[in-house]
C-alpha cells in the first residue's frame, strides 16, 4: 500500500514511517522544510513539499495514495490563541483530506486522544470531548469517523497523554521542559491524578494495524500504561535532573493546566484483543530514566 503521511518526521511520525516501510508499504510524507524532506528521504520515503495549511497539497498527497495517516499538529501550547490556531489548522486539514477520499473505500487513520471519564479508565467506545481547550480536535476527528458513511474506511488511533521514546515526548516531556526552566519538578494538585502512556514504537505498530485492518468508523486506544500518577512521573524527572519535587499551581502549565490536573486513566483491552496489538517497549517510568541531567 502507498500511504500518505502527515507529520512523518516527528517523534511518533518517524516511528510510523519506519513501521510502514518495514512491513512492505511505501510512504509519501508531507515535508514542510528542506530538513524534513531530507529526513524523509533518508528514512526511505518520498517527500511531498508543503505545510499542513496547504490544503491543495494535502489533497494531492491523498489522491496519490492508497491510504492516509494523519499525525501532524503544531504543538505550540504557549497561549490559548496559539493553541486555538493549531486546532483550527488541523481541523481544516482533516476536512480536506477526508473530502479527497470520499467514495474511494480507502483507509484514513486520524490521530486523536484518549478521553477522560470520571471514576474509571476510558475505553474505545467512549466519546472524545468536544469542548474545552482542545475540543475542536474532538469535533474534527468525530467528523472523520463520520466519513465511514461516505465510502471512507476512516478510523482514529487515540494516543494517551504521553507518547515517549528515550525519555522525551508528550505531557511527561512538557513536565521535564518546565522543570528545567523553573528549577522545580512540579505537578498540579496532590499529584494523584493518573496519565496513560505508550512508547512511540508501540504506537507506530497500532497505526499500521488500524490502516491495514481497522473497520470504518472505529476508534483504537494506543495505551500501554493505563495510568501513572503524575507525582510519580515528576519524582523520576526530579531525580534525573537533581531538582526538588513539589506541587505547583495548575497555571504553571499554561492553557493545558486544567487538563494536566485531571485524572484520566485509559484502557486498551478491546484494542489488544481485536487487533492483536501488544506493547513490547519500556514503560513510561522506565523510559524516563533516559532523561539526561
Amino acid at each position: 500500500m502507498r500511504v500518505f503521511v502527515t507529520g512523518g518526521t516527528g517523534l511518533i511520525g518517524s516511528a510510523v514511517v519506519a513501521e510502514l516501510l518495514d512491513n512492505g508499504h511505501t510512504v509519501l510524507a508531507l515535508a514542510r522544510s528542506d530538513a524534513s524532506a531530507q529526513a524523509i528521504e533518508a528514512a526511505g520515503a518520498d517527500p511531498l513539499r508543503g505545510a499542513l495549511a496547504d490544503l491543495n497539497t494535502l489533497r494531492t498527497g491523498a489522491a496519490r495514495a492508497d491510504g492516509v495517516i494523519h499525525l501532524a499538529f503544531d504543538h505550540d501550547f504557549s497561549s490559548p490563541d496559539t493553541l486555538a490556531k493549531s486546532v483550527a489548522e488541523e481541523g481544516a486539514a482533516l476536512a480536506a483530506l477526508g473530502e479527497e477520499l470520499v467514495g474511494s473505500d480507502r483507509p484514513f487513520v486520524a490521530v486523536s486522544g484518549t478521553p477522560a471519564v470520571p471514576g474509571r479508565a476510558s475505553v474505545e467506545s467512549d466519546p472524545v470531548p468536544t469542548d474545552g481547550p482542545v475540543g475542536g480536535r474532538g469535533r474534527a476527528v468525530t467528523s472523520v469517523l463520520g466519513l465511514s458513511s461516505r465510502g471512507v474506511r476512516s478510523s482514529a488511533v487515540r494516543l494517551p497523554r504521553t507518547v515517549h521514546n528515550q525519555g522525551s515526548g508528550g505531557f511527561a516531556g512538557l513536565l521535564t521542559n518546565i522543570a528545567r526552566r523553573t528549577g522545580v519538578s512540579g505537578y498540579p494538585g496532590d499529584g494523584a491524578q493518573r496519565w496513560p502512556a505508550v512508547h512511540a514504537l508501540d504506537a507506530a505498530v497500532l497505526f499500521r494495524l488500524a490502516l491495514e485492518q481497522g473497520e470504518a468508523g472505529t476508534s483504537w486506544h494506543a495505551v500501554a500504561d493505563e495510568g501513572d500518577k503524575v507525582r510519580d512521573i515528576a519524582t523520576v524527572i526530579g531525580r534525573r535532573l537533581g531538582l526538588p519535587v513539589e506541587s505547583v499551581p495548575a497555571e504553571t502549565f499554561g492553557p493545558l493546566g486544567q487538563i494536566f490536573a485531571s485524572d484520566q486513566p485509559s484502557s486498551s483491552a478491546y484494542t489488544r484483543q481485536a487487533l492483536s496489538w501488544e506493547p513490547k517497549h519500556p514503560s513510561l517510568l522506565e523510559d524516563l530514566e533516559n532523561i539526561q541531567p
